[in-house]
């Protein structure tokens, strides 16, 4: 919990109290400067706001630090797993072996889907972009499990966490096959949770999938690395769905729907498409210098963060997650080269030094996922089946906070005053 320093910060005749986390920085408490003043405060995307109380996540952006319950997120994604990261991410430590055990049992118990959602997957369009898919199916779940929707049951909202942790993955597989036209395979709760994904996702039932270890491991370190990232749009959407009382199913169904935004969640593949379109190292000063051009429509994109101000802790480990796959899968991409030659160039320019445009996760993720057999198209729900840990994870923080309210932000009008309605055959 956070508590009062003592020191208070004064707006016109009153004193609002300073409150301190456990690390960062203080916040001013302004739940009363409306009453007190009758102004509200004005913060469009809501940049210097801290809009809720959370233990889960902290970023420091000016150091390029990112903690889950404290624990660097380099060290999880290289000594930890997706399911040991999910546990700790519910519930705030590290979980004993025989708690590991246990929880990787119930989740793997939850992984199938109510038969007549295959009849639901049919009603989409085979063209049909598998995010949207995602969304209307997520969104369905809370059709066929009544049974864990009461948000005021704490043991209703667990089951509710399980089944979107579990099922996430059969959806995300079943959104791709569709759009193949492939048969769904069943999931194998012989396999670790990200094993079973990739062969619900690439194996067939007319013949025995292998899963590669190196390319498990790499999709398990970018779930771990995608799984939460404190009060971003998607997550601020769960949250605020959630304070409406909405079903889990829905919340998490509108965090989906705020990630599909090219902004948020497609950044990956922007960046994929940007270094297709540089194509080969040689030609990378020729886009750096339009990139500079602030009359040159082109972007850098992969580059610079919302809150990192510093390297992406997420990019190192990345970078070296791409190296590991390519040799698994003895790939030769030029588009690796290019990557890694653009961001040795980024890093010694002082136009990027100044405006601190370093690479971000999504820079070396696209090429990842590419290289594993992923079309873009897929890289979004990714992203999503990984951030649903974190999102289920800050639903059940704030609806167990005990200040929670409804979200209601104010707004700046700058519409007409009052005025009088004029009968339409006198205008």
């Amino acid at each position: 919990m956070s508590d009062t320093t003592g020191q208070t910060l004064k707006i016109g005749e009153k004193d609002y109290p300073v409150r301190s986390g456990s690390v960062g920085p203080d916040v001013v408490d302004i739940r009363k400067f409306y009453a007190q003043s009758g102004m509200f405060t004005y913060d469009p995307g809501f940049t210097s706001t801290a809009s809720c109380e959370s233990a889960l996540t902290y970023i420091d952006g000016d150091e390029g630090v990112l903690l889950h319950r404290g624990y660097p997120i380099g060290q999880l994604a290289e000594q930890s797993s997706f399911m040991e990261v999910s546990y700790l991410l519910l519930n705030g430590e590290l979980p004993s072996k025989d708690e590991l055990d246990k929880f990787i049992y119930t989740i793997s118990r939850h992984t199938m889907l109510h038969e007549q959602l295959a009849q639901f997957y049919r009603g989409f369009r085979r063209d049909a972009h598998p995010m949207a898919v995602m969304c209307g199916v997520v969104g369905a779940l809370s059709a066929f499990y009544h049974d864990s929707t009461d948000i005021a049951d704490p043991h209703q909202r667990m089951i509710a966490s399980h089944r979107l942790i579990a099922k996430m993955p059969t959806i995300a597989a079943m959104a791709y096959k569709y759009s193949i036209g492939q048969p769904f395979l069943y999931p194998d709760n012989s396999l670790s949770y990200t094993g079973n994904f990739l062969r619900m996702t690439f194996g067939v039932p007319a013949e025995q999938y292998e899963v590669n270890p190196a390319v498990e491991r790499a999709m398990d370190r970018i779930f771990i690395l995608h799984a939460d990232h404190e009060q971003n749009a998607s997550t601020s959407t769960v949250r605020l769905a959630g304070s409406s009382g909405a079903n889990p199913f829905a919340c998490i169904a509108a965090g989906i729907a705020c990630l599909w935004g090219p902004a948020h969640g497609g950044a990956n593949e922007a960046a994929l498409n940007m270094l297709r379109e540089i194509g080969t190292p040689d030609k990378i000063p020729e886009y750096i210098a339009r990139a500079k051009d602030k009359n040159d429509p082109f972007r850098l994109m992969g580059f610079g963060h919302r809150v990192y101000k510093n390297y992406d802790p997420r990019a190192t480990v990345m970078q070296k997650t791409v190296r590991e796959v390519f040799d698994a899968l003895n790939v030769q991409d030029p588009l690796f080269e290019t990557a890694l030659r653009l961001e040795e160039i980024a890093l010694s320019d002082d136009y990027f030094i100044e405006k601190k445009l370093f690479p971000n996760v999504d820079f070396y993720s696209g090429v990842i996922l590419s290289a594993i057999g992923f079309p873009t198209t897929m890289f979004t729900v990714l992203f999503a089946l990984a951030r649903t840990v974190g999102w289920v994870a800050q639903w059940n923080e704030m609806i167990s906070d005990p200040e929670q309210k409804i979200g209601r932000p104010r707004q700046l009008y700058t519409g007409p005053t009052q005025r009088d309605y004029v009968p339409l055959g006198q205008r």
